[in-house]
């Protein structure tokens, strides 16, 4: 007698044997049961869930004569032992929708349905495979037997792809009760695993049966053909190493040692870990997808550590649960967006070659200690003061009488001249001072931090002449010729110099006076010429020019259409 693949032999025979698609065969036992049949179904899902199973559970459930007052079929009669098998029957054809597309095949289809059951008691039942191939043409010669059928005759439609039937025949939908079928899940999967080791008397390990389970990818006829695959090697017992070698799956310890490498920061190992895996046979894009699953699996147990998964071993749950330890969760949620960037933008699907890019990004995980903390960058640019510990608090002594405000350190001496020591400004910039400085002391750290002073100007800043007028608090530059005067002393350019030395000097604001070479002040020029240069319309003017100054499109447009400003 030929061998039996296991996912035929072991195929349910019974509404309850369907795993995880209660909801539709649960509604069908009722269904059947309550002689509420339909005269059409759809069923909808991935493949290997169960949609022609179940189709074939309900053409025995109609045809069983020793069906139960529920609705369920014996599975052990002759009818129903043809229809489960797949065999021709008079009453139950299973046609396959891929190779009879065609108009013609559907209008044979339609004169077979008119002729009744070869029984008063029994049903027709069309089982339409792969119903999304059918062609426009084709559901619409089926679209009037559909709508009104003879009498005991039920289609059942089972395709991969719902939407391309809406988009070729939408008006099918409405004429028939659609099944959403869900994938199983890994637990499920290794459950009826499980199962069908023990009646087969085999051994089995957890950890192979989870690898299985999920190369299935939520599938069970998947999962049962990949045992089936790993049983022709060792029928004996199915264990981890075996599963490796027949399926290429990448065996937990690998993905553990990777972790070990990112942690301790040994970027040159990453390298030797790529070629080990390839020298192993490994698929990289198998790899990468269970990657990015261990990584998230280290960030659960990083934010919940007595989360457990249920599939997982005890021995293998501690090993991921001290690497979890060894990373922040920050860590983890940079790592893992990482690793699913790389599939989001599409370049693993694009390139043949995908190593370059594992190797990109385990590089880039095992370089995650050259990050900074935004704290960090903040106190090292003066924003705020590091933190203080609590050994380093000042005693009440210290802090002086209740209410009183506490006493601050002494400052520290500053350097005359910041361009006195080059390699200090290069190494680190400079930093506001803690308390009040002569006003020339700040304009000295306003010129040597370019960052505040705008494009074009520090050569007239190097040129200016600094003399501090303490009775007033006044700092006046003394600018040569008329352009630097006018440069600095600019509505724009003048506030900004005023806030950048109120900061560097350590006080609330700070005031500049701007003197040209003949020592004319602009900012304290006569009354009488300044209102004759300023007006209304030069103010305008100037503000336009400042307008098109910053949207040059603006002129471009005024010139290309024949516009004119209006303020």
């Amino acid at each position: 007698m030929s061998y039996l693949a296991l996912a035929r032999k072991y195929r349910p025979r019974r509404f309850g044997e369907v795993q995880t698609q209660e909801h539709a065969s649960e509604t069908l036992k009722r269904a059947v049961g309550g002689n509420r049949v339909g005269h059409a179904y759809l069923f909808c899902g991935p493949r290997g869930v169960g949609k022609t199973t179940l189709a074939r559970i309900l053409a025995m459930a109609l045809n069983c004569p020793r069906r139960t007052p529920e609705g369920e079929p014996c599975g052990e009669c002759r009818d129903c032992e043809r229809i489960w098998a797949g065999h021709t029957s008079l009453d139950v054809v299973e046609i396959d929708a891929a190779s009879n597309r065609g108009v013609d095949d559907a209008r044979e289809l339609r004169e077979r349905a008119m002729y009744a059951p070869s029984d008063e008691e029994r049903y027709k039942v069309y089982i339409l495979d792969e119903a999304h191939m059918l062609t426009r043409e084709a559901w619409n010669a089926l679209l009037k037997i559909l709508e009104e059928p003879p009498p005991r005759v039920i289609f059942v439609f089972a395709t991969t792809e719902a939407r391309k039937i809406q988009q070729t025949a939408s008006p099918i939908l409405s004429r028939c009760q659609r099944f959403d079928f869900r994938r199983i899940g890994t637990a499920d999967i290794m459950r009826r695993l499980r199962e069908v080791l023990d009646s087969e008397g085999i051994a089995s390990d957890a950890e192979a049966l989870r690898a299985i389970a999920r190369k299935a990818n939520g599938g069970m006829r998947d999962g049962l053909s990949l045992l089936d695959q790993v049983l022709a090697l060792s029928d004996e017992e199915v264990s981890v190493d075996t599963v490796v070698r027949v399926l290429g799956v990448v065996a937990e310890e690998r993905y553990l040692e990777l972790f070990d490498l990112v942690a301790g920061h040994r970027h040159g190992a990453v390298f030797d870990f790529v070629e080990t895996l390839i020298d192993e046979g490994h698929d990289l894009v198998e790899f990468y997808h269970g990657l990015a699953e261990k990584l998230r699996l280290l960030l659960r147990l990083s934010l919940d550590p007595d989360f457990a998964p249920g599939s997982m071993t005890g021995e293998m749950h501690d090993a991921y649960r001290r690497r979890a330890e060894a990373f922040s969760p920050g860590d983890l949620v940079r790592m893992l967006a990482m690793a699913s960037g790389l599939e989001s933008d599409g370049s693993l699907r694009r390139t043949g070659r995908p190593r370059v890019l594992i190797e990109m990004l385990l590089l880039r995980m095992s370089y995650l200690d050259r990050t900074v903390e935004l704290e960090e960058i903040i106190r090292a640019l003066g924003g705020a003061p590091a933190p203080t510990p609590a050994s380093a608090a000042p005693s009440p002594s210290q802090s002086g009488t209740p209410g009183s405000p506490p006493r601050q350190a002494p400052p520290t001496a500053l350097p005359a001249d910041p361009q006195s020591d080059p390699g200090a400004s290069a190494a680190q910039p400079p930093v506001p001072p803690s308390r009040s400085t002569s006003l020339a002391d700040g304009w000295k750290a306003v010129v040597s931090d370019g960052r505040r002073i705008g494009r074009g100007l520090t050569p007239f800043l190097h040129a200016a002449t600094v003399v501090e007028e303490t009775s007033n608090g006044v700092l006046v530059l003394r600018v040569p010729g008329d352009l630097g005067s006018e440069r600095l002393g600019d509505a724009d350019v003048l506030p900004k110099l005023e806030e950048a030395l109120a900061l560097h000097s350590g006080r609330d604001s700070a005031k500049i006076s701007i003197l040209a070479e003949d020592g004319g002040s602009k900012a304290d020029a006569d009354a009488g010429a300044a209102s004759a240069r300023v007006s209304r319309e030069t103010v305008r003017a100037t503000r336009l020019e400042e307008l098109v100054r910053r949207a040059p499109h603006l002129e471009r447009a005024v010139a290309e259409l024949d516009l004119e400003f209006v303020d």
